[in-house]
């Protein structure tokens, strides 16, 4: 067991624990690179405690000091792993300071070494209480972005399940849809067959009874001939005898067999533009919605409609992810497509909602909380409608059914009754960037009417 004071193993030079300590004649012992810095230093051989002169320039390794150096700074490192003191590395001393250049806890002992010479140093306690202090500044701001980090994540986590659902419901309705199509074209082929096989049917049994008819017309000729011909070989006298009635016999009130006019199937009825005219048809089963819903933008007690033409209020508890385009404070939803130039009308089914809002709005127009702005949109409403709604123009009655025309071109965003046939409201404004079409109702549901479908053929006149 070592038993000496950590100071007997300390080197006069550096003032730390012994490394690689060498001997010189007169029982001094250095650290060796201590020894050699010194002597380089001074520019001779002398010792740096007696100073007299050493005549070895690579004096002996001091052994047994090494061996009792590492013993000492094992048992301080034992000693310091079992109890709840840390203890200086180098000298095996209690940290009581820090050092505030270094930044760093040291002994009593490195507080005297060179290494930290002119530094300033204070009690591990308060330097601790001053730098936790420092630390809880840097902190605070890193947990709030820490939640902010989490906050998104969630709503990322939302998303990649919501992305799931969607692709779900959408391959569902892909199917459906097409089903409906495929179940249209399969009926219209049945029923073009049934008017292929019927006209053959017909057809087949007029020249059935036409042959039948020509059939015995033609027996009735062949038996004339026949008794013509017997009577051409019979002698002079009998055929004479019977002349008179075989000219009366011979006598044919047939008239002349004429071909079946009409008689082929009409294969340009059945073929012609078949699949044009089974396109023409197809619009009876489709209907075209000027606007269509953008479910992303819904605020989350909304659900929209599956051919995203309206909406309606569902329990609050549905889980959305909120994504950047939702609307996160009012019962709002825009439109899937907006619009920079041109002419664009749409009629919207106000029904029986008390409380509404529909016109347009910019695209950059902010959709969270205190962000978003009435001021930017420009639409007419009904209901009990608070504060400043910027632009919005309010009805004094409520209606049925509104029509809004937008004209980019002119800058002009109207509003009409289409089934009273009544101008309600015009806005004159020039828009600088894109515009959505925007619904808003805090009692719906609100529908997006569709339009009647048509086929147009143009010729072109030749030049």
């Amino acid at each position: 067991m070592v038993s000496k004071s950590s100071p007997d193993f300390t080197c006069p030079v550096c003032f730390d624990i012994f490394k690689d300590p060498v001997l010189l004649l007169y029982s001094h012992s250095f650290c060796k690179d201590c020894l050699q810095k010194f002597w380089r230093e001074k520019k001779s051989k002398e010792c740096p405690v007696c100073r007299r002169q050493s005549s070895m320039d690579n004096p002996p390794l001091n052994l047994s000091l090494r061996n009792l150096c590492e013993s000492f700074l094992k048992e301080k490192s034992q000693r310091a792993s079992g109890g709840s003191e840390v203890l200086c590395s180098l000298h095996g001393e209690r940290l009581k300071l820090f050092c505030l250049e270094d930044k760093q806890p040291v002994c009593v002992v490195c507080q005297a070494s060179r290494k930290h010479s002119g530094h300033q140093f204070f009690p591990i306690d308060e330097a601790a209480l001053d730098y936790k202090e420092q630390l809880n500044t840097v902190l605070k701001p890193l947990q709030e972005k820490l939640k902010e980090f989490k906050r998104v994540k969630e709503t990322c986590d939302q998303t990649a399940s919501h992305i799931k659902v969607q692709a779900h419901q959408s391959e569902k309705q892909i199917k459906e849809e097409f089903e409906k199509l495929h179940q249209f074209l399969k009926d219209e082929e049945e029923a073009r067959i049934r008017a292929l096989k019927e006209e053959e049917k017909q057809k087949s049994l007029i020249m059935k009874e036409k042959i039948e008819e020509m059939s015995k017309e033609m027996s009735t000729l062949s038996d004339t001939i026949t008794a013509i011909e017997k009577q051409m070989v019979a002698e002079d006298i009998i055929f004479l005898q019977n002349f008179k009635a075989t000219i009366e016999s011979s006598t044919c009130t047939l008239q002349k067999p004429q071909g079946v006019s009409g008689a082929l199937i009409d294969v340009a009825k059945h073929l012609g533009n078949l699949r044009f005219r089974v396109w023409q048809k197809m619009k009876d089963i489709v209907q075209f919605t000027p606007v269509l819903l953008d479910p992303n933008t819904a605020e989350s007690s909304l659900i929209i409609s599956e051919d995203l033409s309206s909406f309606k209020q569902t329990d609050p508890s549905q889980t959305l992810p909120d994504n950047p385009e939702r609307f996160d404070a009012y019962e709002c939803v825009l439109g899937s497509e907006g619009f920079n130039s041109g002419s664009h009308y749409w009629d919207v089914e106000v029904g029986d909602s008390a409380w509404w809002c529909v016109g347009v709005t910019t695209e950059s127009n902010q959709r969270k909380g205190d962000t978003f702005s009435w001021g930017r949109v420009w639409g007419v409403g009904y209901g009990a409608w608070w504060g400043d709604i910027g632009p919005v123009h309010l009805l004094e009655q409520n209606l049925h059914t509104l029509r809004v025309h937008l004209d980019l071109d002119k800058g002009q965003l109207s509003f009409s009754d289409p089934l009273q046939n009544t101008h309600l409201h015009t806005f004159k404004h020039t828009f600088t960037e894109k515009v959505l079409p925007f619904f808003y109702s805090h009692s719906p549901p609100l529908s997006i009417l569709p339009l009647k479908p048509s086929v147009t053929i143009e010729q072109r006149r030749l030049s």
